[in-house]
């Protein structure tokens, strides 16, 4: 990330939880802020209720495509109905070294903000019985949680999510984020919900089509895409100086630059690379959420709930 030359912002592993802290009470207090019902809302599956439309994506059964609101849409759809059957919530976020980053003004780092929806969102949906998961892409000191309707998995879940540390580079070492995606994927059931937490830099080349697949076989999915202030508005003046925060040490680890000079060409790729995950999750049914570590964790938990309700929905724009 970017300072300006003489004031370096250290790059920490430990997380730096700043007002975020301390989870457990924070993250209870954000779903007690969610709207009354929000998680039955999410529940969809092959029930017996009628519940709306989406995207069909390989895998679907046949009998669900509703040939006249395909012909409507001009896509393939499928009808989706409520079920009273569990479905599991599996979350993954994203520990390696760039979700360490805090900068000045943020209220704490990016991987304390993705913890806090993480769990956030699994108190919602252990409140309405369905089971929850933790996975993590790369980090240190990480510890998985298989997915669980138990009274305490809120406090596991809690645990591990203030225990881990961000390291590692997920485009030098592939296979993290291979496995990590690997375990989603082969233990999330039909109907399961997937949420993924990063900041999308510095992944594998691969990795926006290996994230969208998650979305395959009727697994709602929704990408959440944790930024630091300095990294979404670039507000800096004159010379500055960026760092790559996972870079090893024989890479180019720096490069100086003026801030209003770039700063149009920096937003315009920013949004557009945005463009690229929308497109590539909207392809599998999934959905993108954007977010800043100053956001109201509330509202983006309330967004997100939203995606994974209404996977594909083909009006959802």
């Amino acid at each position: 990330m970017a300072k300006r030359p003489g004031k370096q912002q250290p790059i920490r592993g430990r997380i730096d939880w700043g007002e975020l802290a301390p989870l457990h009470l924070r993250a209870r207090m954000v779903a007690d802020g969610l709207y009354a019902g929000a998680h039955r809302s999410v529940r969809r599956g092959a029930g017996v209720e009628f519940a709306g439309h989406r995207v069909y994506v390989p895998g679907d059964e046949l009998r669900f495509i509703d040939v006249r609101a395909s012909m409507r849409h001009e896509r393939v759809v499928v009808r989706q109905f409520e079920t009273e059957t569990e479905r599991a919530l599996r979350l993954v976020v994203d520990a390696t070294a760039s979700m360490g980053f805090r900068g000045d003004d943020a209220p704490g780092a990016k991987m304390a903000f993705a913890a806090l929806l993480a769990a956030a969102l699994a108190r919602v949906a252990l409140s309405g019985g369905d089971p929850v998961g933790l996975d993590w892409i790369g980090g240190e000191n990480v510890r998985r949680v298989a997915p669980s309707a138990r009274s305490e998995t809120f406090d596991r879940i809690v645990a591990h999510l203030e225990s881990a540390n961000a390291g590692g580079d997920a485009r030098k070492s592939p296979e993290m984020l291979e496995d990590s995606l690997g375990v989603a994927l082969r233990g999330a059931r039909r109907g399961s919900a997937i949420v993924v937490f990063s900041d999308l830099l510095d992944l594998p080349d691969e990795a926006m089509e290996s994230i969208a697949s998650l979305g395959t076989r009727g697994r709602p999915l929704c990408v959440c895409e944790v930024l630091d202030p300095e990294e979404a508005t670039l507000p800096y003046t004159g010379p500055i100086r960026l760092r790559a925060v996972e870079a090893g040490p024989n890479d180019v680890v720096s490069i100086q630059t003026d801030a209003p000079t770039v700063r149009a060409e920096y937003l315009a790729n920013l949004d557009a690379r945005a463009g690229r995950w929308r497109d590539a999750l909207a392809r599998h049914g999934g959905a993108l959420v954007r977010s800043v570590t100053t956001d109201d964790p509330v509202a983006v938990a309330r967004e997100i709930l939203r995606a994974i309700a209404t996977p594909g929905n083909p009006g959802d724009e």
